[in-house]
């Protein structure tokens, strides 16, 4: 079918133009005052209407309305047509004949509810051939109310075929819908048949279905699917519209209602594509809202073009950024922790790469607060990792990269472990020894408590039971003489640690006061 083209009528010939002439402004206010005022000898005229709905087969449908005295069938194939070409040529009624094309097709459409499923597209259709003419139509806003009032309401979908003129309806029985409802999804039994339509009508579609609270969660799936089946194959500038068209309408919708993956598989066809940025910030935006749902997988995206790391950290910095701006929910702090341990995850990925500026992976640290972490032992294997690789930097940037590096949320054996890397500057392994020395300390005033309290209860409980000591007055004895010899253990380390932190702390001086001369790694 042809959309809306420009359309030349030739009239030859004075009498044929009479003939034509009486006819046509009978019926069209726009032929009346095009050749109302007309006069003298006509020859070879020629009328020229530009973006005709229809083009000659809008037309033609006219004329034969005309021509058989204001009667013509109405069918939900050919209604949106005759309507639009009515209204080009202004068929409102006005002329002689008093025969309006115009109310005709609106009184037709009063049945919309009577059209069966396969009727409903096929009048979609001929609106998307006849767009922009329908775009602000009100008959096109009728068939997409019926038609998603099916979507939501599958159960009650007509299994009327409806064939009409302009004063009857005639009804058969039609199962097509049945069938389609039988062998798909409750949900989604419609996704294929509406994969047609452009970016133009899907957009009024949409933003229909979310006045009328249509679920968002059904909304999102067919976007994703509608997006994945229109892109194959497609150019790239229709790509990048089909893109753009489904993030804006995807910001619509209720943010819990969409699934992480998706937005990342739109994000990665986003990449090959020049999408606004504005595009780009929404899609992004909307990714970090469901970040808590995604895998270390989706993370690891590769980074721009001519950048020399291997992944793309500041899309991360910026999803993260996105995330905590949907703070607030109750069900917020949960979310949180999914993602400190995605993110921790994602810092044990990255921080080999040897191209990976000491900056960036600091920003990454930083990026959550303190009280996001339990633990902060991946953060300490990370760091690990990252020195290794980055093994010529100088005192003042690795305080730089271990400054975010909580001791207190260390476990024993991290912080054992980092007393004794070499890799870490001096300031910080001093903190894990003083940091282990506390906790001794604070082992052992427990301990002591502990101990002064078992005293006095097996005091108490020896005078009471003088003379009848059992089996559990001496198993009793027996714990608080391994618990004493265990505080004597604990304090010969706590001595020990002090002495090894003071040589670890002598070599390093030693160490740093004999490499003043050398040139600096680093300003």
């Amino acid at each position: 079918m042809e959309g809306c083209c420009d359309l030349e009528v030739d009239v030859n010939g004075e009498e044929v133009f009479m003939v034509h002439k009486k006819i046509l402004m009978s019926f069209s206010s726009l032929f009346s005052k095009l050749f109302g005022d007309l006069k003298g000898t006509v020859r070879n005229l020629k009328v020229i209407f530009n973006e005709f709905p229809g083009g000659a087969k809008g037309f033609e449908l006219l004329a034969m309305f005309c021509y058989d005295n204001g009667r013509t069938m109405v069918t939900p194939s050919n209604i949106f047509l005759l309507n639009c070409a009515a209204h080009f040529l202004e068929m409102d009624g006005n002329g002689s004949s008093r025969h309006s094309l115009i109310d005709q097709t609106e009184k037709s459409l009063k049945g919309i509810n009577f059209w069966t499923w396969s009727e409903l597209l096929e009048a979609l259709k001929q609106c998307q051939y006849l767009l922009p003419a329908t775009k602000s139509s009100v008959m096109l806003q009728c068939i997409l109310d019926c038609l998603i009032g099916r979507i939501a309401l599958p159960s009650i979908a007509s299994p009327y075929t409806c064939s009409s003129d302009s004063s009857s309806f005639q009804f058969s029985c039609d199962t097509s819908i049945d069938s389609l409802k039988s062998s798909s999804s409750q949900l989604t039994w419609w996704f294929e048949d509406l994969l047609f339509l452009n970016v133009d009508l899907i957009d009024k579609l949409i933003k229909t279905m979310v006045s009328l609270k249509v679920n968002h969660a059904t909304i999102y799936k067919f976007l994703f699917c509608y997006h994945k089946s229109r892109c194959i194959g497609a150019a790239t500038a229709e790509k990048c519209n089909i893109t753009e068209v489904v993030i804006d309408l995807l910001s619509l919708l209720d943010r819990s209602s969409l699934s992480c993956k998706g937005l990342f598989e739109i994000y990665r066809v986003a990449l090959g594509l020049r999408i606004s940025k504005f595009y780009r910030n929404n899609l992004e935006s909307l990714m970090g809202s469901q970040l808590d749902q995604a895998t270390i997988d989706y993370l690891l995206a590769p980074s721009p073009h001519r950048r020399a790391y291997f992944y793309d950290v500041n899309l991360v910095l910026r999803l993260v950024q996105g995330f905590l701006l949907e703070g607030g929910s109750l069900s917020f702090t949960s979310r949180l922790k999914k993602v400190t341990n995605l993110l921790d995850s994602y810092l044990v990925e990255v921080a080999p790469d040897s191209h990976l500026k000491p900056s960036k992976f600091t920003a990454l640290v930083l990026l959550l607060p303190d009280y996001a972490r339990a633990s902060y032992d991946r953060v300490y294997r990370a760091m690990d990792l990252f020195l290794e690789v980055h093994a010529g930097l100088c005192e003042e940037e690795k305080r730089s990269v271990c400054c975010a590096l909580n001791h207190e949320k260390l476990s024993e054996e991290a912080l054992k472990d980092l007393s004794r890397n070499s890799k870490f500057p001096s300031q910080t392994v001093q903190k894990a020894l003083t940091t282990q020395q506390s906790m001794i300390k604070c082992s052992l005033s427990d301990t002591h408590h502990l101990l002064t309290f078992c005293d006095s209860l097996f005091c108490s409980n020896t005078k009471e039971n003088l003379g009848k000591e059992d089996s559990e007055t001496k198993k009793l004895r027996a714990d608080l003489q391994g618990m004493h010899w265990k505080m004597m253990g604990l304090e010969k380390v706590c001595g020990a640690m002090q002495t090894e932190m003071a040589n670890i702390m002598r070599s390093r001086l030693s160490i740093l006061g004999n490499a003043r001369s050398l040139p600096k790694l680093c300003s």
